[in-house]
């Protein structure tokens, strides 16, 4: 017990020291207020249409969540990836981690145009999928957190930004810590926020090299039965060839409940993406599978850890002033930026 609570604390003490705000100086200008006089509902709005997409499909609060993420990896946090191709621009829409795989655009539509009825040109469409994650997070039971608002959108798309850093589904250890330190998120935030993967579903094509993989044979005989059970029934879902687009649950026990259960499952070597499993089979300082197991025992510790790095996240490369503007239709740009090669988008 008393080493149990000795590697809790070590953990949390890790998670305090990297919930300083990062991305440029703008994310300072961020309050929680900024919409009290301009759009008082703005916040319900957003709440009771997410809410109401939710009930429709439970999977769209993970993939409203991983919209964020995948906003805020290109550029920064300022909806870049709602964006349509336009002229020279390439939408992120077509990059290869984007590609069939983002949903929920019609969910921030719909968000956008009861809001653009309420009070016109006022909410960005970047402060809309910081509100949309936080409330997707707390439909399906997990914490709920202020978000400081005041972000503009981005004045163009950046196709190659999304292929260069978004993380892949088979992404090594290394790999997912430079992705994350390219965002100034430091360790803890990414073992944090690989927890949002306790919601939502994978294609096959995201994980046939995990289905298919040859076991380690270093690892325990309990732990292999578990596991090899696990693989036969991905290897039932993905096969070799074909089926690309089948779905599985990123976490097979509480596929709808936003909980601690993906660490448990890492621990297992249950984890259904590849990029799930090297959390634990590549960290050789320790130091990793020490949060995991943290998280996995005190479930309270993980939401606290995680809505710290979401916070973070969050206020990445934000813009704010006169560095963007507000879309009326979060799908093209209100000013009109001549885009004469691609080039201009990374």
């Amino acid at each position: 017990m008393k080493v149990v609570f000795i590697l809790l604390a070590s953990v949390l003490q890790q998670v305090i020291s990297t919930t300083t705000t990062i991305g440029n100086d703008n994310s300072e200008f961020l309050v929680l207020d900024y919409y009290k006089e301009t759009c008082p509902l703005a916040q319900e709005i957003v709440a009771l249409n997410v809410e109401l997409a939710v009930l429709e499909n439970p999977r769209m609060a993970a993939s409203l969540l991983r919209l964020q993420f995948h906003d805020c990896f290109v550029m920064g946090c300022d909806a870049s990836v709602l964006l349509d191709s336009d002229g020279g621009m390439l939408s992120e829409k077509e990059a290869g981690p984007n590609l069939n795989s983002l949903h929920g655009f019609e969910v921030i539509d719909k968000i956008k145009y009861r809001l653009e009825e309420a009070c016109p040109l006022t909410v960005s469409c970047a402060d809309i999928l910081a509100m949309a994650a936080r409330d997707a997070v707390a439909s399906r039971g997990g914490p709920r957190w202020e978000v400081s608002l005041g972000r503009k959108d981005s004045l163009r798309a950046s196709f190659d930004g999304a292929n260069q850093f978004l993380p892949s589904p088979n992404s090594s250890l290394k790999s997912l810590i430079a992705n994350f330190k390219e965002q100034g998120l430091a360790i803890p935030d990414l073992v944090a926020l690989s927890g949002s993967h306790t919601v939502g579903k994978a294609r096959c094509l995201s994980f046939r090299q995990r289905a298919h993989e040859v076991r380690n044979p270093q690892e325990n005989y309990d732990k292999y039965k578990r596991y090899n059970t696990f693989r036969r029934i991905l290897r039932s879902i993905c096969p070799k060839s074909g089926k690309d687009n089948q779905l599985a649950p990123l976490d097979f026990n509480t596929p709808a409940r936003f909980d601690n259960h993906y660490f448990l499952n890492i621990l297992e070597g249950r984890g259904l993406l590849g990029s799930d499993n090297v959390l634990i089979t590549q960290d050789k300082e320790g130091e990793i599978i020490r949060q995991v197991w943290a998280y996995a025992s005190n479930q309270h510790l993980f939401f606290e850890s995680f809505v710290n790095s979401m916070i973070k996240m969050g206020n990445i490369n934000v813009l704010t002033g006169t560095q963007g503007e507000i879309r009326k239709n979060c799908r093209r740009l209100e000013i009109k930026i001549p885009v004469y090669s691609n080039a201009l988008n990374i």
